[in-house]
């Protein structure tokens, strides 16, 4: 977290979640149980409403993501995402539906079986962008790989030139080609989708971004971590992937492709910016995708993950 937001920030925020929480469950007539395990940028917990009904709470930090990934919750009203109930913006305080039984599409071990889910959950969670709406752009986040040189003079740190060069040259040739755009989730990898009883499979966490339906993929592509860099074939099953995908929901593969290097450069860049160690991963996936990217190959001589 406080690589996320900053030392000083994320220190204020953990010393107010405690006053955070006795306000929301007194003003939703909450009974909170322990937070779930393995928390990172929010605080979650089980509640029972005053009326019996089973809840998630859900604190984080009341940035414009959080803000965005709320309006989102809020234009799918249920549809292929979990329901809203109650919210509180300033204070980042949100109260879910409870989805049970809450199993991961990472517990899907047939990937094509998970894909397949995948892509249902998506056809079902994209909207149109409301009038007057104030969800960000793709473009926005892509702006954001600039950072990276400037943190190295010009240079790339220890990501590869020439695939930050590619990710760099995709942005510049699919953002102003993006077709009709839509609500994207914005981060729908297997930790995103939970098994439910309303409906089969449901989103979760939504981001909240404008962009064209072919940019969502790009997520999953590089999921889950921090395995998928090390499965053998990786160029083979995420060109499975991208096809499989690609004809469930109707997209151009090599924008599908494209979008998931191009991702996948500027998340390892957020790694480095959060100080995590964790950029290796989406670095192996984008190689494994650019080496099917037909007319485009990466130069010889370019840094390869291990198998």
């Amino acid at each position: 977290m406080r690589g996320v937001y900053g030392a000083a920030a994320a220190d204020d925020w953990l010393l107010r979640l405690p006053g955070i929480l006795e306000r929301v469950a007194q003003e939703w007539r909450l009974s909170v149980g322990p937070p779930v395990p393995n928390l990172s940028l929010a605080w979650v917990a089980p509640a029972v409403r005053q009326d019996g009904t089973v809840a998630m709470l859900k604190v984080g930090f009341p940035d414009d993501e959080a803000r965005s990934g709320i309006a989102m919750l809020r234009l799918c009203d249920g549809r292929g995402m979990v329901r809203l109930l109650d919210t509180d913006r300033d204070l980042g305080a949100t109260l879910l539906e409870r989805l049970e039984p809450g199993a991961t599409l990472r517990t899907i071990a047939d990937d094509d079986a998970a894909m397949e889910i995948a892509a249902g959950v998506m056809a079902r969670l994209w909207q149109l962008p409301p009038a007057a709406h104030g969800f960000r752009n793709v473009a926005d986040w892509a702006r954001g790989l600039a950072g990276l040189r400037e943190r190295f003079d010009g240079g790339v740190g220890p990501l590869p030139r020439a695939l930050v060069e590619r990710a760099e040259s995709l942005f510049a040739e699919l953002l102003p080609s993006m077709s009709t755009q839509v609500v994207l989730h914005g981060d729908l990898h297997h930790e995103n989708i939970l098994s439910a009883t309303r409906e089969p499979w449901l989103a979760i966490d939504p981001k909240g971004i404008v962009g064209e339906p072919a940019y969502e993929i790009g997520a999953l592509l590089r999921n889950p971590i921090p395995e998928i860099a090390t499965w053998p074939n990786l160029s083979s099953l995420l060109s499975r992937r991208v096809d499989l995908l690609s004809e469930r929901l109707d997209l151009d593969r090599q924008r599908v492709r494209g979008w998931g290097i191009a991702q996948a450069v500027l998340s390892a860049w957020w790694d480095i910016e959060g100080d995590t160690d964790d950029w290796a991963v989406p670095i192996a996936c984008a190689e494994a995708l650019a080496a099917g990217l037909a007319g485009s190959p990466l130069p010889p001589g370019s840094p390869q993950p291990s198998r």
